[in-house]
This record gives structure tokens, C-alpha cells and sequence, in this order.
């Protein structure tokens, strides 16, 4: 009998979903998703190669930028395996252990990158506010201890949540809503009391990307303080400029995480399309606009890209 159909049946494994009813056209849907793809993965591995081979941008702001890409670069290759499986072989079966694994890297990854957001934004709040002690105070035996901290508060938090699911029979019928597994998702398909799991993933939501948004948001009313403090516009909106790559980074972020987020535990009526959807902006999106962002918005850091392309040809 099939494990799809039958709900008393504990199979083992769940069906991962690309779009449902699209079947014939997902060899054609697998290109764009194969270009994001490639444009996360090389335009990533290009700003963490530019950087380490540039020592004029061994500076506080691109370390934190080397961090960023590092976390993209992680989350893109934690999803493509099973999103390009679906597109182009139909491959929707995935084992309980490899899904528990997939979601405790989606999450960890997640999580280092809220964190990494978080000390971005620390970053722009002393080069703003006190340019002068900027350099002694970010220095990169400390930025290295702030990016360790962040990794294990990610690993902390999140290393529970596999062995929380590993507990449970999953009687539904393991029909996952997206083409990877996160924990909302996968919670759902038990046929167990979910309220301790459900407890727990809010409660790391709020502990984390909750805290960090809320002192994102915080350092950037202390740097909106400090600029408008400042006597002449063209240094305001100097200063205003630097800010405005981590900006888009943030709202990248966090706006697809908490819609998604949102729908899973609240939209139980909402249209399971919206849910694919956002599922796909939510860990295709950042990895994808970031570099793309970046490589804009910063003078040197573009100029340096284009100099080491012409070097090449």
C-alpha cells in the first residue's frame, strides 16, 4: 500500500514537493533555478576570493562580508541537492535521517546568518558613531571571536531540534510542502503531541532572529541619531550610503523568513502555492541579491572585481 495514501502507515521517508500539478514543465522550471544557482555559488565564491586576495579589504566591513557569503554560499549548497533532484530526475523521496540533516544545516545556517546581519550592523554603528576607535575596537582577533560565537550559539540552538523530531512516528502522509525540509514542515507530518517542538522552534525563533532584528533595528535608530547630528548634508548622506547594502541584506533576510514562518504556523487556510513561493524566495533570494548588492553599492569592492576580470581576459 502506498505511503502516500495510507495514513497509519509509518514509512520511511517523507516526499519532498517541487510544484504540484507542474510535472511536465519542471525540466523547463529546473533552468532559472539552475542559473540562480550558479549566480549564488559564483558570485559568493567571487567576493570571498576577492577579498582574500586583496589585502586593502582585509578591513573589518569585508571580513563581516567574507562572513555573509561564506553562510550563502553553505545554504545554497544545503538546498540545491534536492530542488535540482526534483527538476530534473523526479527524485521526491528523501530518508528520515537525510531530511533531519537538511533541516538541522537550513536552520544552523539560518540562524549564523541572522547573527552575522546582527554584527554587521554593530560594524556600521562604530564606524559611524566612532570612526576614530573603529579600527581598535573591531580588531580581527575579536571579529574572529564574535564569528565563533555565533557559530556555536547557531549549533546550540539548533542541534536539539533533529533529535526532537527523531522521536516521533510520522503516520501522515509525509507530503513535505517544499523541495527541502525545515522543521515546521516536518513537525506537522506526525501523528504525536507536537506542542514541546512547537514551543521550542518559537522560542529560538524569537531568542534569535527575533533579538537580532530588534537590535538591528535599535543600532539603526543610533545611527539615524548620529547622522542627523551631523552639520553637512553631503557627510550625512555619505554616511547614510554605507549603510544602505546591509539594509538591503536585512530586508532580504528576514522579510521572506518571517512571511514564511507566519504562513506555516498561523495561515492554515492560506494557498498552498503562496507556500512554495516563499519557500523558494525565502533560501534562493538572499544568496542569490546579495553578492549582486554588494558587488554594486561598494565602490572598491566593485572596482576590484572588474580590474581582476580585465586582468584575466
Amino acid at each position: 500500500m502506498s505511503a502516500v495514501n495510507n495514513t497509519k502507515f509509518n514509512s520511511a521517508v517523507f516526499f519532498l514537493t517541487g510544484f504540484p500539478g507542474e510535472e511536465d514543465v519542471h525540466l523547463w522550471i529546473s533552468i532559472p533555478f539552475c542559473l540562480m544557482y550558479v549566480i549564488s555559488i559564483v558570485g559568493n565564491s567571487v567576493i570571498l576570493f576577492i577579498i582574500k586576495t586583496d589585502p586593502s579589504l582585509h578591513e573589518p566591513m569585508y571580513i563581516f562580508l567574507s562572513m555573509l557569503a561564506i553562510t550563502d554560499l553553505a545554504l545554497s549548497i544545503s538546498t540545491m541537492p534536492t530542488t535540482l533532484g526534483i527538476f530534473f530526475f523526479n527524485s521526491r523521496e528523501i530518508s528520515f535521517d537525510a531530511c533531519f540533516a537538511q533541516l538541522f544545516f537550513i536552520h544552523l545556517l539560518e540562524c549564523i546568518e541572522s547573527s552575522v546581519l546582527l554584527l554587521m550592523a554593530f560594524d556600521r554603528f562604530i564606524a559611524i558613531r566612532n570612526p576614530l576607535r573603529y579600527a581598535s575596537i573591531l580588531t580581527l582577533p575579536r571579529i574572529g571571536k564574535m564569528g565563533l560565537v555565533c557559530v556555536l550559539r547557531g549549533v546550540a540552538v539548533i542541534l536539539p531540534l533533529p533529535f526532537l523530531l527523531q522521536r516521533f512516528q510520522y503516520c501522515q502522509s509525509n507530503i513535505l510542502s517544499h523541495c527541502y525540509c525545515i522543521n515546521q514542515d516536518v513537525m506537522k507530518m506526525a501523528c504525536s503531541d507536537i506542542r514541546v517542538n512547537s514551543i521550542y522552534g518559537l522560542s529560538i525563533a524569537l531568542l534569535t532572529v527575533g533579538v537580532d532584528s530588534l537590535l538591528i533595528f535599535l543600532s539603526y535608530v543610533m545611527i539615524l541619531k548620529t547622522v542627523l547630528s551631523i552639520t553637512t548634508q553631503m557627510e550625512c548622506l555619505r554616511a547614510l550610503n554605507t549603510c544602505i547594502s546591509h539594509l538591503c541584506a536585512v530586508l532580504l533576510f528576514y522579510m521572506p523568513m518571517i512571511g514564511l514562518s507566519m504562513v506555516h504556523r498561523f495561515g492554515e487556510d492560506s494557498s498552498h502555492l503562496l507556500q512554495i513561493l516563499l519557500g523558494y524566495v525565502y533560501l534562493l533570494i538572499p544568496p542569490l541579491m546579495n553578492p549582486i548588492v554588494y558587488s554594486v553599492k561598494s565602490k572598491h569592492l566593485r572596482e576590484r572585481i572588474i580590474r581582476t576580470g580585465s586582468e584575466r581576459v
